[in-house]
C-alpha cells in the first residue's frame, strides 16, 4: 500500500509533516509520500520522504507565466504528482496533457476522479494510478470505503477493463488504519488523505495510526 498525503493549502508545518513522514516510513517500511504546495517542494525533499508535486499544467517550457512546469516540478526533488484533484479539476485534453508533460518530466501520475465511470477514462489515458474520491466525502471524516464501499470495488474493475497496469488508489475520508484495510480489502493499492495527517496535533502518531495495519 502507498500512503500519500496531500497538504493542500492547509496552514501546517510542510516540513514537520514531511519529517514525521519520513521516520514513519523508514520504521514501518511502509510508502508514504507527501504532496506540499509548489513552494515547499524542495524543503519537504530535503527531509528524505518521497514528495509528490498537486499539480503540474499540460506545458512545455517557455512563455508560461503562472503555470506549474512538470520539469521545475522534478527539479524541486519531486518524484510524482497528482492531476485532476477535485479541487483542482481540468479539461479531458488538459487531463491528457499534464500527464504527457509528467511523463516527460519523469514524475510518477495520480489522476483523481470522482467515480468509477472517470476511472476507466482516466486509466485511458495511462497514469501509474488512478485515485476514486467522491468529492461530497472529501474531508468529512468518513471513508468511502465504508460510505459506499461499492465505489472502491467498481473503480478497480473499472481500471483492470482499460489497462490492468494502471493501480487504484481511495480517497475522500480517509484517516485510520481501520480505514486503510478496508480500501486494502477491497482491492485499492494505496490511500489518498489530507486532513487526517495534515490537520493532526501530532502527525506522526497519526501516521502511526494509520499504517498500524500494515
Amino acid at each position: 500500500m502507498f500512503v500519500l498525503v496531500n497538504l493542500k493549502a492547509y496552514p501546517c508545518d510542510p516540513v514537520e509533516v514531511a519529517t514525521a513522514a519520513a521516520n514513519a516510513a523508514d520504521d514501518s517500511g511502509v510508502r508514504i509520500g507527501v504532496a506540499p504546495q509548489a513552494t515547499h517542494l524542495e524543503a519537504v525533499a530535503e527531509t528524505g520522504v518521497e514528495t509528490w508535486g498537486q499539480h503540474v499544467d499540460p506545458v512545455e517550457p517557455g512563455s508560461r507565466t503562472g503555470h506549474t512546469l512538470a520539469e521545475t516540478v522534478a527539479d524541486a526533488g519531486a518524484t510524482g504528482t497528482l492531476v485532476n484533484h477535485s479541487e483542482y479539476r481540468v479539461k479531458l485534453a488538459d487531463l491528457d496533457g499534464a500527464v504527457r508533460a509528467a511523463e516527460r518530466a519523469g514524475l510518477e501520475t495520480v489522476v483523481c476522479a470522482n467515480n468509477p465511470a472517470q476511472v476507466g477514462a482516466a486509466a485511458a489515458l495511462g497514469p501509474d494510478a488512478v485515485a476514486v474520491e467522491p468529492p461530497e466525502l472529501i474531508g468529512t471524516g468518513t471513508p468511502v470505503s465504508q460510505a459506499d464501499p461499492d465505489i472502491v470495488e467498481d473503480a478497480v474493475a473499472a481500471a483492470a477493463a482499460v489497462d490492468p497496469d494502471v493501480d487504484v488508489f481511495c480517497g475522500a475520508g480517509i484517516s485510520t488504519g481501520e480505514d486503510l484495510a478496508a480500501a486494502a480489502d477491497l482491492g485499492a493499492s494505496g490511500v489518498l488523505l489530507a486532513s487526517g495527517v495534515a490537520k493532526a496535533d501530532d502527525p506522526r502518531a497519526a501516521l502511526d495510526d494509520l499504517v498500524e495495519p500494515l
